[in-house]
């Protein structure tokens, strides 16, 4: 039986590296394609959802990194030049660094995913699930930028140039490092000061807080800045050192639940007996009440007014503001129509004046 010898094809050797590795990256990307096809499968029969978010993360960079292995695989199998043979090191010392860092990265975003669809913040009193995400995107974030830093040292110690300098490199590391720490010292602050509120929680994400006198919500943490909405629709950068440092106001703190207030001057001689009533009446019928707690309070007097404080608790900040527009204006209403003996008065005293004598 004959024997099947390449060489007696006399094909050149480029064509036949470039058929072995055509081959393997082909290969590479039908066991991929198969493997995933799979794995959606699997994850489509669960309950969960979380798995899906993993697979659709990892689909991209694993694909990437089947070829990888596959070219180092049939590396062997190749007849390269010296000089071709030291670009295909050079090469994979790069680029199979940054596959796997871009892999690590999407695991991480996929955890972050899995505990945003896991939290949920449309219930009631979401406290729990405004911590887990608020950790899971801080620490996500922390997470990523290591892996980053990771993945480009080891992406430049490949070049043996890098490599080879790295004492000197090392040695003037200091004086650079002071340089530079000194020209982003604020950055730096800021970056320290986000991982520390990873840990000490001062605000989450959706807390509701007052900073520089604006009213809004925590809509994103990043590592050296808070985005806060404000009830406009504008939007408040601030940085993260500042609410480590400086006081602010959290109105959900410990629970989103509210005692709202509203304030009222009124006349001295304000029926309050009959006005508590009817704040009563009308707390009771909104519907954004959440039948914990209300009341009215007689809080300051002045000469010409006394004020007069209604409370009442809702489930969130939102609907503690909205019911108390409610009580204000329905409480106004019943004042101008039903009792506007209520409404503060100037008074004075009018004294009759001295008759004159006749003559």
């Amino acid at each position: 039986m004959p024997s099947f010898d390449i060489a007696a094809w006399d094909i050149p050797a480029p064509l036949i590296n470039l058929a072995i590795t055509a081959l393997a990256v082909l290969i590479a990307l039908i066991v991929h394609a198969v493997g995933f096809r799979l794995l959606r499968g699997f994850a489509a029969r669960t309950p969960s959802s979380s798995d899906d978010v993993f697979v659709e993360e990892a689909r991209r960079p694993a694909r990437w990194l089947a070829v990888a292995i596959a070219l180092a695989f049939v590396r062997r199998f190749l007849h390269l030049m010296p000089l071709s043979d030291m670009l295909w090191t050079q090469l994979a010392g790069l680029i199979v660094p940054g596959i796997l860092g871009w892999l690590a990265i999407a695991m991480v975003r996929a955890i972050s995913r899995s505990i945003e669809l896991t939290s949920d913040m449309s219930v009631a009193d979401n406290l729990a699930a405004r911590r887990r995400r608020t950790r899971s995107v801080i620490l996500g974030r922390i997470v990523i930028f290591l892996i980053g830093f990771i993945t480009i040292c080891l992406m430049l110690l490949s070049i043996p140039s890098i490599r080879n300098v790295g004492v000197t490199l090392m040695a003037s590391a200091g004086i650079v490092g002071l340089a530079v720490g000194a020209a982003a010292q604020p950055a730096l602050k800021n970056l320290i000061a986000g991982i520390q509120m990873a840990f000490t929680e001062p605000i989450r994400i959706d807390d509701v807080v007052i900073v520089d006198g604006e009213w809004g919500r925590v809509e994103e943490i990043r590592l050296t800045y808070v985005v806060i909405a404000i009830w406009d629709e504008r939007r408040l950068v601030v940085p993260v050192s500042k609410f480590l440092e400086e006081s602010f106001q959290n109105w959900t703190r410990s629970t989103s639940k509210l005692l709202g207030s509203v304030f009222l001057w009124l006349d001295p001689t304000t029926d309050i007996p009959r006005l508590r009533a009817k704040a009563e009446e009308v707390i009771r019928a909104n519907p954004r009440w959440d039948g914990r707690a209300q009341g009215v309070q007689v809080t300051d007097t002045k000469p010409d007014a006394i004020e007069v404080r209604i409370l009442a608790t809702a489930r969130d900040a939102s609907t503690t503001f909205d019911l108390r527009c409610d009580i204000r204006e329905a409480l106004l209403a019943f004042i101008r129509e039903e009792m506007p003996e209520a409404l503060p008065r100037t008074r004075a005293v009018v004294e009759p004046m001295a008759s004159r004598p006749e003559g």
